[in-house]
């Protein structure tokens, strides 16, 4: 698996390179926005972007803004301790999840697998064996990690697929914030982890966009459900 890294700190650059190399990741990396940006864009292979916000040329945001335009490529967010801003406006322009600088390496290995496994294709037999999942006037395909409304392709990211058909398979059920993050994003739920909601917010208004029938619902402390309108 091939990972973009897009960080302007050489010495942090190097040390991550080391250690995803030795954890069986192939590591292409930029120094700049613009040329990171390009190269997301015109590389093949590359499965995940970890994307610094503060880069020379381009920064993180702008980076992130302009690749969801035209992909849907994973993008864990490098973010400064303490920015919620960022993390917020990282979560809100598509990318997947977000992790504080400075930060344990095992902690950024097991955010990299929990975003690579909900976002990666299912093996040809799962393929074969697995029949789309509908709700409302949505279908969700699991072999092509696709979902279309009245017919027409809701372009989601990879959290936001993963949310989506989880509550659609417990419809009219509340779902709570803990469960979501454990089998969404393969991960406890943190205190004052605020990126749920966030995913949730970005999807209630694609739903909208396509006059969907099925609406995300909320009870304030205990979680989120899916229903029909």
């Amino acid at each position: 698996m091939s990972i973009l890294l897009i960080e302007d700190d050489q010495s942090l650059a190097e040390l991550l390179t080391e250690f995803l190399s030795l954890s069986g990741y192939e590591v292409v990396h930029c120094a700049d926005g613009e040329v990171g940006l390009a190269t997301a864009l015109n590389t093949s292979g590359i499965e995940l972007v970890l994307l610094d916000v503060m880069l020379p040329k381009l920064n993180g945001l702008d980076v992130l803004k302009i690749l969801r335009q035209q992909s849907e490529l994973p993008v864990l967010m490098l973010t400064a301790r303490g920015d919620d801003v960022d993390k917020v406006l990282g979560l809100e322009l598509g990318a997947d999840d977000y992790l504080a600088k400075p930060f344990n390496d095992r902690e950024l290995l097991a955010r990299i697998r929990a975003i690579t496994r909900r976002t990666r294709e299912t093996s040809d037999t799962e393929r074969q064996s697995k029949s789309p999942l509908k709700f409302g006037d949505l279908i969700i395909d699991s072999a092509k990690m696709t979902v279309t409304c009245r017919q027409q392709n809701l372009e989601l990211t990879g959290s936001e697929y993963a949310l989506l058909k989880h509550l659609c398979s417990t419809p009219g059920e509340l779902v709570s914030k803990a469960e979501l993050s454990e089998q969404c994003f393969g991960r406890r739920l943190q205190a004052f982890d605020r990126s749920i909601d966030t995913h949730i917010s970005n999807l209630r208004k694609k739903l909208q966009a396509a006059q969907s029938t099925c609406e995300v619902k909320s009870q304030r402390g205990r979680g989120y459900g899916i229903v029909e309108g």
